[in-house]
Parts: structure tokens; C-alpha cells; sequence
């Protein structure tokens, strides 16, 4: 199996999120605990994946703390995967992308599941709101600003060397629907 290159070090919160729970199959593993589907069998027929592909995200996610396991059974020993805190909060970028699939991959928009609150019953949204306004924001009213800079920023022909420079230079941030 080819082994992709880590993104662990980039200076880049969202490149290294991909790293821990980006590669292929991790976040239909993360949708399938969480809609219940916890042993290695169960996930590996649901998914339709090689059964080395899955122990190797599988044994990624584990070690992200992404997931937990439960013995199950003890002659043979058995596990199962449970989402940590850390997985859990995994669940809504996981229903931003369904969101975003559901508008721009189906014709017509609109996909084949529907996420409830379970009190009321209304569909639930991820959405961005502003803390002070209160309401959902746009793409074009967000503006991205430097934050607190890494330790050891990347030099030119590194990556992230470009978008850094973009960023740190931008006396008033970018504009993120530019």
C-alpha cells in the first residue's frame, strides 16, 4: 500500500485535520461508527473496502484518538469502534459535507439522508453564525487573518509557503470568497 505524504507538520490547521481523519475511506469509517456500524467485518462489507485498507485507517484513526475500542469478546479477542469526543466532534464537518454534496452532486439537489434534531424534529443545518450578530454569514463576509504564527514558518518551495505569505502580508486579512 503507498503511503501519502503527512501533513502533520504543515502550518495549517486545515491540512493538518486532513491528516488525521482526511485519507480516503476515514470519514465514511467516522459516518459508519457513528450510524452504529462498529465491528471490523460489519465495516469492511458496508463499505465494500479491503480489509487492509480498513485496519490501516482503522489503526490511524485509533491512534488520532478519533476512535476507541471495546472489547467485546475475549476467546478469539474481539473489538469494536466507538467515536471519542474527538470523533464526535467530527460529526458536524462530516454534515457540512453531506450538506455540500447534497446541493452539488445530486440532480436533482438533494441526497439520500436527512439528519434530525431528535427533540423537535427539524432538519438540522451546519451553518456559520457570528457570536455578536447572531446570524449566519455568508462566504463573502468572512475574512481570514493572521493568527498566531507558526514556529517555523515555510520558506520558500515549502508548502503552504504562498497561501502563508498571502495571508501574513494582508494588511486586513483575505477575503475568503474572493
Amino acid at each position: 500500500m503507498v503511503k501519502r505524504t503527512s501533513l502533520r507538520d504543515y502550518p495549517c490547521s486545515i491540512a493538518r485535520a486532513l491528516d488525521a481523519a482526511g485519507e480516503w475511506w476515514s470519514p465514511l469509517i467516522v459516518r459508519d461508527v457513528a450510524y452504529g456500524v462498529t465491528r471490523f467485518r460489519e465495516l469492511q462489507e458496508d463499505l465494500g473496502v479491503s480489509a487492509n485498507v480498513l485496519a490501516d485507517r482503522l489503526d490511524t484513526l485509533v491512534a488520532e484518538g478519533i476512535l476507541g475500542t471495546h472489547v467485546y469478546q475475549q476467546r478469539p479477542l474481539r473489538s469494536e469502534y466507538r467515536l471519542t469526543d474527538k470523533g464526535r466532534e467530527l460529526v458536524p464537518v462530516l454534515l457540512a459535507l453531506m450538506q455540500w454534496g447534497d446541493r452539488w452532486t445530486w440532480d436533482p439537489p438533494g441526497g439520500p439522508v436527512r439528519v434530525l434534531h431528535e427533540h423537535c424534529g427539524s432538519e438540522a443545518r451546519v451553518q456559520i453564525r457570528c457570536p455578536e450578530c447572531v446570524r449566519e454569514l455568508a462566504p463573502e463576509e468572512l475574512r481570514a487573518v493572521p493568527g498566531r504564527p507558526p514556529a517555523d514558518p515555510p520558506r520558500e518551495g515549502e508548502p503552504s509557503f504562498i497561501s502563508g505569505r498571502r495571508l501574513y502580508g494582508a494588511a486586513e486579512g483575505i477575503n475568503l470568497a474572493s
